[in-house]
């Protein structure tokens, strides 16, 4: 029985705790074999930054920080205040010395950081406190654009929903990818992302755009990643020059038009591959990569895996049977 252990406090953000703590109720619902606990300063109710309570079963007076399989510390607002609680530091860093292994979930690094266990190691944590992680511990290797990073026995992940991620890569490195992708599929999450996929994806990293013309380009794009996109198709799309196409969208998207339609057609891609039955070549042709060889050079300098690698990993049955 491997004992899960969250770590919360005042001010945690709550779906740090709970979307992690459901892939391992998951599991252990299909495979059995996980025991998860929360700890807090104090048992009992622990608020959340969104004002919805918790109850934490344990305090870290009565629970021996011993005996851990996978330490979790969580993030949210509070951890400014938290990781200045030395006893809680103390507590946390007993538990992560004789855990097998240990992570954190978005700002949770910066409380995991304050223990010194993460001294040396590369992490990530949510893009808004990487400049605060990096200028308070300049001992860490901070790189906030993959979703979870895993360096040894540490695990560190970026905000929210990529904490599930990051349980369902401890599911994986438990019990193989097909318990996790069950897990996945149980609890309706979207796709099962690889730990360095950027937090950057086009929904993310794209801004939104605030013209009638930018606004039919982009819907162009989205609603056909296949199509002819040069910038001369997009600006007789969006009834403008090329010339002022391309200054009014990289102005309003924060990209150029050619490095938009990449990532929108990576992003196609990505799916694709996980739902699928298409042959790479076919789905290359497809989507307007032309070549599959095109195809698996563009995808892995962007999502740093090969197709057919990202196929068998996060694809379904069906999906992982046809060619690469």
């Amino acid at each position: 029985m491997r004992r899960v252990v969250f770590v919360v406090y005042e001010g945690f953000q709550a779906v740090d705790l709970v979307g992690p703590h459901a892939v391992f109720h998951y599991a252990q619902q299909a495979v059995g074999g996980y025991d998860c606990q929360v700890v807090a300063p104090h048992a009992g109710p622990v608020r959340s930054s969104s004002g919805l309570p918790m109850l934490a079963e344990h305090g870290i007076g009565e629970l021996a920080p011993e005996g851990l399989d996978t330490l979790v510390v969580v993030g949210g607002p509070g951890v400014n205040g938290s990781r200045h609680d030395p006893e809680l530091v103390a507590w946390i860093a007993a538990a992560a010395a004789g855990a097998r292994r240990v992570a954190s979930v978005c700002s949770g690094a910066l409380l995991l950081a304050a223990t010194g266990f993460l001294a040396g190691r590369r992490v990530t944590t949510h893009w808004a406190r990487e400049r605060q992680l990096a200028d308070e511990h300049p001992e860490l290797t901070v790189d906030c654009d993959p979703i979870f990073i895993r360096d040894g026995p540490v695990w560190t992940s970026a905000g929210v929903s990529a904490g599930m991620d990051l349980a369902l890569a401890l599911v994986e490195d438990d019990h193989g990818p097909e318990i996790a992708l069950a897990a996945a599929r149980e609890m309706v999450l979207y796709l099962r992302r690889p730990g360095n996929q950027s937090q950057f994806s086009v929904p993310l990293w794209s801004a939104q755009p605030t013209s009638d013309p930018i606004r039919k380009a982009v819907r162009a794009i989205q609603d056909n990643p296949g199509g002819r996109h040069t910038v001369a198709a997009l600006a007789a799309c969006a009834g403008l020059s090329p010339r002022h196409l391309q200054r009014r969208f990289t102005a309003e998207i924060g990209a150029e038009p050619a490095a938009y339609v990449e990532r929108v057609r990576v992003e196609a891609a990505r799916r694709a591959l996980t739902e699928a039955d298409e042959p790479v070549a076919t789905l290359a042709r497809r989507l307007g990569f032309g070549t599959a060889e095109t195809l698996r050079r563009t995808f892995h300098r962007c999502v740093g895996i090969a197709p057919g690698e990202y196929r068998d990993r996060f694809g379904s049955a069906g999906a992982r049977k046809v060619a690469r």
